[in-house]
């Protein structure tokens, strides 16, 4: 499944803890459980071009196979307390929840789905079964079987594109760049909707030849049309002494990509109405304004082209927008027996 490839003896974990060697074989620990669940607007996961305004039922598991010294979200991806999943739920039953709670999707987040691939496959047909899409937010960190085993059940992914640099990814993130390329090449090629975010850690991977680099291969190899999010860090986990991304360059970094042919570049984790607005690339107007999270003016038809002047908004579209805004609920899901394992 992943590219680590660990050498496990029996009994023992992997670098991501919840996959292990029992009776010679790989299994997954941590099957119907998770560290919570909440709802989000989509375009927390960043997803601008998805269903906009929509509410999406996220969840994730513990555990990561990668190392990323800035993990923003260490507390979970880095755990190896069984504790932190305190809850448990079957597929069907998260698939019910998401339709109680008027949600449109379902996403895997907080830790990559990669590592419990069986769990969240399950749950990704429970949903398509009751109607519901399904998201994905992954580091795109895997083998070639699993990635179709996975990502052909999700509707739209982001892919977490950490750096255009094997160094970076070797010596801060524990993995390699190549197998992420693979993955969103696979995406494109096999019509998932997919959106990337990179993180600019100053000093790190936020240099401009760096950033003329990714955004080239990504015109060249995804095409113009898939979104990109830029996002700002602030110290965390392992990586407390670099100071936090200045709003000017993320400004930058989306100056450059637009320069170098992507149609649709985003800024986030600062307050940006620039970046953080869909312009139409036909006409130029600002076909969906967005404050965060929040909606402020949509100028799209049901389908997804401009009002102003019919141009195409690549994307998944339908009907109105959502109106969920930036709320933010935590959601308890009572277990099924019936349902889990």
């Amino acid at each position: 499944m992943c590219p680590r490839a660990c050498k496990l003896h029996e009994g023992q974990k992997g670098l991501c803890f919840v996959r292990a060697r029992q009776d010679d074989q790989i299994v997954l620990t941590t099957y119907g459980r998770s560290s919570g669940f909440c709802v989000d607007p989509i375009e927390k996961k960043p997803l601008n071009h998805f269903l906009p305004g929509t509410s999406v039922l996220s969840f994730g598991t513990a555990g990561c196979n990668l190392s990323c010294r800035f993990c923003q979200n260490w507390d979970i991806s880095k755990s190896r307390e069984i504790d932190t999943l305190a809850d448990a739920a079957g597929p069907e039953t998260i698939a019910r929840a998401a339709a109680q709670q008027g949600c449109a999707s379902v996403a895997f987040t907080y830790n990559d789905p990669v590592i419990f691939l069986e769990y969240a496959a399950d749950v990704a047909d429970a949903c398509h079964a009751a109607g519901i899409r399904t998201v994905a937010v992954s580091a795109g960190y895997v083998c070639p079987g699993p990635r179709q085993e996975l990502f052909s059940r999700m509707d739209a992914v982001n892919v977490d594109l950490k750096s255009f640099s094997d160094d970076f990814y070797r010596q801060v993130c524990g993995g390699h760049l190549q197998p992420v390329l693979d993955t969103l090449e696979w995406l494109v090629a096999n019509g998932v909707w997919v959106e990337v975010t990179t993180l600019l850690i100053p000093g790190h991977n936020d240099g401009d030849a760096e950033i003329g680099e990714l955004t080239a291969w990504m015109v060249e190899h995804l095409g113009a049309d898939v979104p990109l999010h830029f996002s700002a860090f602030h110290p965390d986990y392992k990586m407390l002494d670099v100071p936090p991304t200045p709003p000017a360059t993320l400004t930058r970094a989306r100056q450059i990509a637009l320069d170098q042919g992507v149609r649709y570049v985003y800024t986030g984790n600062v307050h940006d109405l620039e970046g953080g607005t869909t312009w139409c690339p036909g006409c130029g107007a600002a076909a969906v304004e967005r404050d965060w999270y929040r909606i402020n003016g949509y100028r799209l038809t049901g389908d997804g082209h401009c009002t102003a002047c019919g141009t195409k908004i690549v994307g998944v579209f339908d009907g109105p927008p959502g109106e969920w805004g930036r709320r933010r609920r935590p959601v308890h899901l009572a277990t099924d027996e019936d349902d889990g394992r």
